[in-house]
């Protein structure tokens, strides 16, 4: 991709409205902008990082043997009904009418629609287990939206379902999405914490919830720093005490000493036993021939969530520093005064296809602007690695290889195949 052929609208100075470092990183390196409260639209550079998040998710979904499906956004007020969750759900739940004064909602989560899917189609225990996923839209009508996408209403989230004949089969299908978020986040290169959490409007008998730590997070935990004990506050606090009473406490496991860590809630995995299954009548026969209702597990990964946490781990004072996976671009290409001098051109042209012709992903600056504009833009924009095509090109025949970590060399350009080689 040739810079002047993309569309990235970069920014020097961002509203005040924006207060965590990822939404202004966001905004200022042209991945997103704000359509309305918590609503935004992924410009091409925000949405190559979303598209590979989502990539990093569905290879480890499918590789659990998980089987994607795609559910409506706009559920039936009827399903919501059978739960309860019509009204206990309250107003984050987006209400809505067809022109026959039919209501639906626009959907925040999809228990409802996942059970009625399984209880009309699935009658006997030799079909189980099933884990059932999907990558789609969600909408929450958040009283307070903030920190860009890392709150917004609406989001882009992995949500999945599985279904077991007993509680045995549903905790192996746990552990197994339990270890594969686990794979999912490592592949990201975050830290991160499994924490024990309360099951909240989702319900189920025990839930865990996976923190990407930042100091932006807007829950608080307490960890271990001898284990990997780590838990929500509220779960640990006594009535009257205060959080700050906690720091240095023995850990409840016997290991070391509670510290006090912000956290940003990117995934949460629910046991949920019978509680959807029993009162929406999800059950199958059983080896014997009798009806028995469901056992379900749901697991909720944020893809929109972990891009902006990803940004919290991984930034300095000149933008953002991806990791390989998920960056926009894995290499960029400075061609210095590219327009003006045709062996400055015919030299990155060339390498660019060659790099190309590799696998990877690359960006070719051929804009018009500075050595100095260019750079600070590709830092801005988190690319991994630059090369500098410039004066030494044309007296030695040797080019810059500029990390984003901070570390450089400087390599005869006919090397630079030989190094991409040894990374793919």
């Amino acid at each position: 991709m040739f810079w002047t052929k993309i569309f990235i609208p970069t920014l020097k100075n961002v509203s005040k409205d924006a207060e965590a470092i990822s939404h202004q990183l966001m905004l200022k390196s042209g991945m997103i902008r704000k359509v309305a409260s918590g609503i935004y639209t992924w410009l091409p550079l925000g949405l190559r990082v979303l598209r590979k998040v989502e990539s990093i998710v569905r290879k480890e979904m499918d590789q659990s043997g998980a089987q994607e499906v795609l559910m409506p956004m706009v559920q039936p007020k009827e399903l919501w009904e059978e739960t309860k969750r019509w009204d206990k759900m309250g107003p984050e739940l987006l209400r809505i009418q067809d022109r026959h004064k039919r209501e639906f909602c626009l959907g925040p989560t999809h228990e409802e629609v996942i059970t009625d899917l399984i209880r009309n189609n699935v009658k006997s225990y030799k079909e189980l287990p099933l884990n059932i996923y999907q990558i789609q839209t969600k909408f929450r009508d958040e009283m307070r939206p903030r920190y860009g996408v890392m709150r917004g209403r609406e989001f882009l989230m992995k949500d999945s379902y599985s279904f077991n004949i007993d509680e045995k089969s549903l905790q192996e299908s746990y552990l197994s999405m339990r270890e594969t978020y686990k794979k999912i986040i490592k592949k990201m290169g975050l830290n991160y914490k499994i924490v024990k959490a309360d099951s909240g409007a989702i319900g189920g008998d025990a839930s865990e919830e996976f923190h990407v730590l930042a100091d932006t997070g807007e829950d608080t935990i307490a960890v271990s720093n001898s284990s990997e004990f780590a838990i929500n506050t509220q779960l640990l606090l006594k009535d009257g005490e205060d959080i700050k009473s906690l720091e240095g406490k023995k850990s409840p496991d016997g290991k070391g000493e509670i510290q006090i860590k912000k956290g940003i809630e990117v995934g949460h995995i629910f046991q949920l036993g019978k509680v959807y299954s029993e009162v929406m009548k999800a059950n199958v026969l059983n080896e014997k021939g009798k009806s028995v209702d469901l056992f379900m597990g749901c697991y909720g990964i944020g893809i929109s969530r972990l891009v902006a946490a990803a940004i919290e781990q991984n930034y300095d004072k000149k933008g953002i520093n991806w990791n390989e996976y998920i960056a926009p671009f894995e290499v960029n290409i400075i061609a210095v005064d590219y327009e003006k001098d045709p062996l400055i051109a015919k030299a990155s042209n060339e390498l660019y296809k060659d790099l190309s012709d590799m696998g990877y992903e690359v960006l070719l600056d051929d804009r018009k602007d500075s050595y100095g504009i260019k750079i600070k833009d590709s830092e801005l924009i988190g690319i991994p690695v630059n090369i500098i095509i410039g004066k030494s090109y044309k007296d030695k025949e040797e080019v810059e290889l500029k990390y984003r970590d901070g570390r450089n060399s400087i390599n005869h350009i006919d090397e630079i195949k030989t190094i991409f080689n040894h990374f793919k």
